[in-house]
């Protein structure tokens, strides 16, 4: 029985993975059985499977013969669920377009292959829109040597060959607490916001690594306050929480070093200010640029028709564009003329979309191992 892409997306849109994956993992490795192939999962909760010479170096971390294409994807989404509907040719629910709109169109194309020339794996990992210690995982479990990596999101059938990197932290004013009577205005960190704020919005234009050339100028942006508990107290500190967009070279520990150098040259003597990163133990989502050029970006963009563009959120391809080129598509938009897409109640996707897309994939994949 061949692979039906649109009950597999009915299905996996129908199962709910925003606080569990555990049944959407099931569904998928029950699929990846009936077809065929068996698959495996880490250490990390990453689902693997593999097809083509190279199928057992592939699953055993070594290293195989003739080119290696991996497909990835993510399988859990953001709460709440939205239940499966569908009208015509859209399909709406949450994970209906992220992403398991891209999740069904790269295993139709991971099952439609027949690898003759090396090798395909499909690696679905199960925290990216989290932690993503699953994605980072990944380089750890797949074999040293990679020659290519496609990611599946919501792109409009565009190839995707960069994105910013994404992480957040905290700024950290200490000061003097006390009565609202006495407490001196130098002491008050509070009123020391006011430098903090002129700092960060100067930061990029006097200590920033500059625009890419692909990707833009990186963004930086003051998102919470949090800061004193009764009205006729002053506290002793308040913090500030930002979200960094980077871009290369940039990392998320020379940023906060950096930041902190500037923030410190600026805050008045009487007050001390520290930069931390919020969960500095797991991975951030990192910059990445891929060479137009390359043949992988060649090949997929005249498979689909799509264009040749920047991705417009975080993603795990960051954390293998290192190693291979890597690049970023899929059936579905982040947001449309309306407003957002993806992660909102009016999540869709076009079933056309994602036949598109894995037929785009199934004719690039067949050019390096078919």
């Amino acid at each position: 029985m061949g692979f039906d892409i649109a009950q597999f997306h009915a299905d996996a849109v129908r199962t709910p993975s925003h606080e569990d994956v555990s049944e959407m993992r099931d569904l998928l490795r029950e699929t990846l059985r009936d077809a065929g192939p068996e698959p495996t999962v880490d250490e990390y909760g990453n689902v693997l499977a593999s097809r083509g010479a190279g199928a057992q170096g592939a699953a055993d971390g070594t290293d195989a013969s003739g080119p290696h294409i991996v497909l990835n994807t993510h399988i859990d989404t953001v709460a709440p669920h939205v239940p499966y509907e569908r009208d015509g040719d859209i399909v709406c629910g949450r994970g209906a377009c992220d992403a398991k709109g891209p999740l069904a169109a790269l295993l139709a194309a991971f099952l439609g292959v027949e690898p003759t020339a090396g090798t395909l794996t499909l690696a679905i990992t199960t925290d990216e829109e989290t932690l993503m210690t699953g994605g980072a995982g990944l380089r750890e479990t797949l074999p040293p040597s990679v020659d290519g990596f496609i990611v599946g999101e919501p792109t409009d059938l565009d190839v995707c060959i960069a994105a910013r990197g994404q992480f957040e932290g905290t700024v950290t004013l200490e000061g003097e607490s006390g009565h609202a009577a006495k407490v001196p205005a130098d002491r008050n960190a509070i009123f020391g916001l006011e430098t903090v704020f002129e700092a960060l919005r100067s930061y990029d234009d006097e200590a920033g690594p500059g625009a890419d050339a692909t990707l833009g100028e990186p963004k930086l942006t003051a998102t919470m306050l949090e800061a004193g508990e009764a009205p006729n107290r002053v506290p002793d500190r308040c913090r500030l929480t930002f979200d960094r967009r980077s871009v290369p070279p940039e990392t998320s520990e020379s940023f906060r070093t950096d930041l902190e150098a500037f923030l410190d040259d600026r805050v008045p003597d009487a007050l001390e200010v520290s930069v931390d990163l919020v969960r500095p133990d797991t991975p951030f989502p990192k910059a990445f640029v891929t060479d137009e050029d390359d043949a992988l970006v060649g090949s997929l963009r005249e498979a689909s028709g799509g264009d040749v563009r920047p991705f417009g959120a975080a993603t795990e391809a960051g954390f293998f564009a290192a190693d291979a080129p890597t690049v970023v598509f899929g059936p579905g938009v982040l947001e449309d003329e309306e407003g957002g897409v993806a992660h909102a109640e009016r999540e869709y996707v076009r079933l056309t979309d994602i036949e598109r897309a894995a037929a785009a994939v199934r004719e690039t994949l067949e050019q390096f191992v078919g």
